[in-house]
């Protein structure tokens, strides 16, 4: 099973480096196409649409296709819709562009989280974390390079080409380790399970456990250098470290995510987590500290380091058929739920900082994290119900 741990693994770093590859680069592709900020805001949304809408359906593929697939035919999309990203000339072709990548990317997503739920079982390690960790440090990777790229002066079709040349040999090269389990094949068995998934209270909760913790990753990653910029007066490069240290701790703290479950239960990680990452923002915004900055923003990475992968492992737990195998619609589920907090997240924490500032913008981050603790704890409760209801059909996660 080592291979496939390796090959999840692999997916993930390579999901997170081609974001991270063009994220950083948009300047350049909004000077490319003189798109105005209202213009590139609403093609940028583009992508989170794009997202939602593969997530909703990627379960149910994996379900029937299985996961490795559905990672082989994602992962050759991403790669082959990148360059396109570097010849759009205006901001609607941009928009189709980000929609088309969103999808693809979004598809992806789901499908190497369910093959990592795949290995989580066989394993049965809860190693779900250090797969995130993976992605984390993929997208730093990708950023990386990016910014090499950008500095030296490297056209877009070139950089993204390369990114692309790159994932396309990497994918062939670990997709038949990635694990794979036989599909349902029975129609009726694929609408049945929609029907009970939308009646499960502890899908919706863990839904609004990855929600609250997109909201507050994809408002970090819009907000935190404008922040530390007007309200802690850093001068610009002071200030794009920000974000960098809630990145890097989220990784670092997910590298120690086995260890960590083991000991304490996945229960207990979501709630102390989601306290660690509240009080970390709640006292950057009250606090007029420009250090303080740097060590609120890093607890709130390493404080929800576990709360997308261990809700997607959950999910995945709770969808689990008497025959191990399952969980696929539940994960694309929960996916889908998450992704409308990178859509609605950053507006409406721009709506919040045009009416008041960015000081209770970020403050409102760190209650939105905080709401995590009574949606995890209501989770739980829904989960024990179910299992002392249908004992057969939710199998008990490791807690303390």
């Amino acid at each position: 099973m080592l291979a496939g741990r390796l090959s999840v693994f692999i997916v993930f770093a390579l999901n997170g480096m081609v974001i991270g590859s063009w994220a950083p680069r948009m300047p350049t592709v909004a000077d490319q196409i003189d798109a105005s900020p209202g213009e590139l805001g609403l093609a940028l949304l583009g992508a989170s649409l794009g997202m939602i809408a593969a997530a909703s359906l990627t379960g149910r593929w994996c379900a029937r296709f299985g996961a490795r697939a559905l990672v082989l035919v994602s992962a050759l999309a991403t790669v082959g819709i990148l360059p396109l990203m570097a010849i759009v000339t205006s901001p609607l072709q941009l928009g189709i562009a980000l929609i088309l990548l969103g999808a693809s990317v979004g598809m992806l997503d789901v499908a190497m989280n369910v093959a990592a739920v795949t290995v989580v079982r066989r394993t049965e390690r809860p190693i779900m974390p250090v797969f995130h960790a993976g992605f984390s440090f993929g997208a730093l990777a990708g950023s990386i390079g990016a910014a090499f790229a950008a500095g030296h002066g490297t056209a877009l079709l070139g950089h993204f080409l390369a990114m692309s040349i790159f994932a396309v040999v990497v994918t062939l090269a670990v997709i038949w380790f990635v694990p794979r389990e036989e599909p349902a094949a029975d129609p009726a068995t694929h609408a049945s399970a929609d029907r009970r998934m939308l009646r499960r209270p502890v899908l919706w909760l863990l839904g609004v456990i990855a929600l609250c913790s997109a909201i507050v990753e994809g408002g970090s990653g819009d907000w935190s250098a404008l922040f530390a910029v007007r309200e802690r007066g850093m001068d610009e490069a002071s200030a794009a470290i920000t974000f960098s240290v809630f990145c890097v701790a989220m990784g670092v703290v997910r590298l120690f995510g086995e260890r960590a479950e083991r000991r304490f239960g996945a229960d207990r990680m979501l709630v102390g987590g989601a306290l660690v990452a509240g009080i970390g923002l709640l006292a950057t915004a009250i606090v007029p500290s420009g250090p303080l900055a740097f060590v609120g923003f890093g607890l709130a990475g390493g404080g929800l380091a576990f709360a997308f992968p261990v809700a997607l492992n959950m999910a995945g737990a709770v969808g689990r058929r008497g025959d191990g195998t399952g969980g696929e619609r539940e994960i694309g589920f929960v996916t889908t739920i998450a992704y409308s907090g990178f859509l609605v997240g950053p507006p409406m924490l721009g709506g919040i900082a045009q009416i008041t500032n960015l000081e209770v913008a970020v403050g409102f981050t760190g209650v939105v994290a905080m709401l995590i603790v009574p949606a995890a704890l209501a989770a739980a409760a829904a989960r024990r119900r179910e299992e002392n209801e249908a004992p057969d059909r939710v199998p008990a996660l490791n807690r303390r």
